[in-house]
């Protein structure tokens, strides 16, 4: 029938109103949802209805689900690792799109690393730089993969380190997207040594807490990847 809208299935329904509790706040981290039979009465919707809504949510992080006598659903404390995931999606969709190339990573990648540079030698904790540490790897040993992986590794607990979650549930999937086979596959002599010596660069200004030399490393440290992604293309 024109101009008719197609309702959603119900389990959808029920999923969408918890959800917007849940991010509006009315439900906080840690609350227990009504049990089952209660939320059948309540929405006037069937046991396996039910069912089908909270694994959604719970595929979506939102919720955690126990058994037991104590059991039940549970709203789930935000994690920036996991919340991440969704956007890992819609990054890589993008990136891998006519309109958004490696240019445009990169601009996000300098709004959001150069500041937060700065907040994580402020904010730093020991444990940032022991973790930080173990993300360094050896560029006349270690192979590509390695060196890829603990590339991204080094951003996201510099992003951690920040005090900020923000900074880490956006940087996550930014940084699994910030390079693409056209690029990697031709890297110049000398790249990885030089990301390595940024890397430790930086860590030494986090480390005396040097927020205006961490922002000025940060900025430097991506222009030579901006320009390297520039010859390499």
């Amino acid at each position: 029938m024109t101009g008719s809208t197609v309702r959603p299935p119900a389990y959808q329904q029920l999923a969408d109103d918890l959800r917007a509790d849940i991010t509006s706040g009315r439900l906080q981290p840690g609350e227990r949802l009504p049990p089952e039979p209660e939320l059948c009465v309540k929405i006037g919707v069937s046991r396996s209805t039910v069912r089908e809504a909270l694994r959604l949510l719970a595929s979506q992080h939102l919720i955690v689900t126990t058994r037991g006598v104590t059991g039940g659903s549970f709203v789930a404390h935000p994690d920036a690792g996991q919340l991440a995931e969704g956007l890992s999606t819609g990054f890589a969709l993008l990136a891998h799109s006519a309109g958004v190339g490696l240019a445009d990573l990169l601009e996000l990648r300098r709004a959001l690393e150069v500041p937060a540079a700065g907040l994580a030698a402020v904010r730093r904790t020991e444990a940032h730089l022991v973790e930080l540490r173990g993300t360094l790897f050896d560029p006349a040993l270690d192979d590509f993969d390695t060196m890829l992986t603990a590339h991204a590794a080094f951003h996201r607990v510099l992003a951690k380190a920040t005090g900020n979650p923000l900074f880490e549930l956006v940087g996550r999937p930014l940084y699994q997207a910030s390079y693409g086979e056209e690029v990697v596959a031709d890297l110049p002599e000398g790249y990885w040594a030089r990301i390595d010596a940024d890397h430790r660069d930086l860590l030494d200004h986090l480390t005396a807490r040097d927020a205006e030399a961490a922002t000025r490393a940060a900025a430097e440290h991506l222009d030579y990847i901006a320009l390297t992604a520039t010859v390499v293309r």
